[in-house]
């Protein structure tokens, strides 16, 4: 079973257009959107969803006020200022348990949080799993790994040979919980220099891991003089461009459609789409 994740530098770049093409075109797999902090794989796909699992993040802390004296220490240890007037503003509180070790009268206790829920999901492309991260709640990174766990249970229960990952943007602690242990990184780029500068630390994070990573540039006619540009960064880490799609208000019109750009049009776009399916899989020994 081999695992791709399509990542990006930044937000916007038409990563998760992709994903949802390489769900239409792609045989026996299983579906993850690992960008629980905004997910939206599942507005392409349609799905009926089977199962919720609370998710769990970091404990919180919470102060008994029968066994409070009152003292003021944890507010003054709170480095996130998260303890006001003896009570714990959850949004804030980080769990960190400072105060529950300081606390002389052991009024503090650290309860379970609820931060989001996990999902088991049905669409006419397969198996989808999914998160979702409550409003302002952190360890995204922990439910990252939760759902690609879930993934991985589904995929080697059915017998599947590919999970396909819809990852987050960035470089942050959820990136690297998305690429953890996966066969290929997509990076999905556009020719701006933002664009350049953002596929260039993605790399780099790949790199350190020792993942192995190909480069997509989406939207490459906007700026030829830019996809020039990362091309040439590309050949010189000895990355392999492995596809160029064209600006197509096709793609627009897809999405506002909610369904994958393969399965609403034909033509150029989808082509090239197809084209680059082709060579990913070649990338993976599929």
């Amino acid at each position: 079973m081999k695992e791709l994740v399509v990542i990006s530098g930044k937000g916007g770049t038409g990563k998760t257009c992709i994903t949802g093409s390489f769900a239409v075109l792609a045989q026996n797999k299983i579906l993850v959107d690992c960008d629980v902090d905004a997910a939206n794989l599942h507005l392409l796909l349609g799905p009926t969803q089977n199962d919720q699992q609370p998710f769990y993040g970091m404990p919180k802390a919470v102060i008994d006020k029968e066994k409070c004296s009152e003292c003021g220490i944890c507010a003054n240890l709170c480095r996130f200022d998260a303890i006001k007037e003896f009570e714990v503003n959850s949004l804030a509180c980080e769990g960190c348990a400072v105060c529950y070790h300081a606390c002389p009268n052991e009024a503090i206790q650290m309860a379970e949080h609820l931060s989001g829920y996990l999902y088991i999901s049905d669409t006419r492309f397969g198996w989808l799993v999914h998160a979702r991260l409550g409003i302002g709640e952190g360890n995204s990174g922990k439910l990252v790994a939760a759902v690609r766990q879930q993934a991985r249970k589904i995929a080697e229960d059915n017998r599947c040979d590919l999970i396909i990952t819809d990852g987050p943007p960035g470089i942050g602690c959820p990136v690297i919980s998305s690429l953890s242990g996966a066969d290929l990184a997509l990076i999905v780029t556009e020719p701006t220099l933002s664009g350049l500068h953002d596929m260039e630390r993605v790399l780099t994070l790949v790199d350190h891991f020792e993942g192995k990573a190909a480069v997509c540039i989406n939207k490459f006619d906007l700026s030829i003089s830019n996809t020039e540009e990362i091309q040439q960064k590309c050949k010189e880490k000895g990355v392999p461009v492995v596809g160029k799609i064209p600006y197509d208000k096709e793609v627009i019109k897809a999405v506002r459609a909610g369904r994958p750009v393969v399965d609403y049009t034909s033509g150029k776009v989808k082509d090239k789409i197809i084209a680059l399916w082709d060579e990913t899989k070649k990338q993976l020994s599929l």
